[in-house]
């Protein structure tokens, strides 16, 4: 979008979706050799959306001839051929990736499990005891100073 806008000079009121803007636009600017960028770029965009649609009119066509061909050979299919496309490649294929995506679900929430336990036990109960008794001192001492008792 950016760069379209760029090379036709930052037109606002252009819809560069609407094959007849850019028609009357080249309309407006024929003969003019300030715009010759400008027509460059429309003609080249025109070109572009020519080719798109019969890029797309191509694919549609492929895509139903090759339905008719798929839908023309199913009822050649023998049972093993059968079994091989609807178990082996459709129903397999698919519990494959259910299960590959339930196992790294499971995976991910025992890692997250696994790093919540070391965040919350990161601290040995020696440390936390010593750290405890520390603290306490310092209450007392405190209490202390202000002429208070622990207990």
């Amino acid at each position: 979008d950016a760069a379209f806008k760029e090379m036709t000079g930052g037109l606002s009121d252009l819809d560069k979706d609407s094959k007849a803007n850019v028609t009357a636009r080249l309309k407006e600017i024929k003969g003019d050799k300030e715009a010759k960028d400008e027509a460059a770029a429309l003609n080249a965009w025109l070109r572009l959306v020519d080719k798109e649609a019969m890029l797309k009119k191509t694919f549609k066509e492929s895509e139903t001839e090759l339905d008719a061909k798929a839908y023309a050979k199913y009822p050649k299919l023998t049972d093993t051929e059968t079994q091989t496309l609807v178990v082996d490649d459709k129903w397999l294929a698919a519990l494959d990736a259910v299960i590959h995506g339930e196992m790294d679900r499971i995976s991910q929430a025992i890692a997250r499990r696994a790093k919540e336990l070391a965040e919350r036990y990161e601290s040995s109960l020696p440390r936390l005891a010593m750290h405890v008794a520390e603290m306490e001192s310092k209450v007392r001492f405190h209490l202390e100073r202000m002429e208070s008792s622990w207990r």
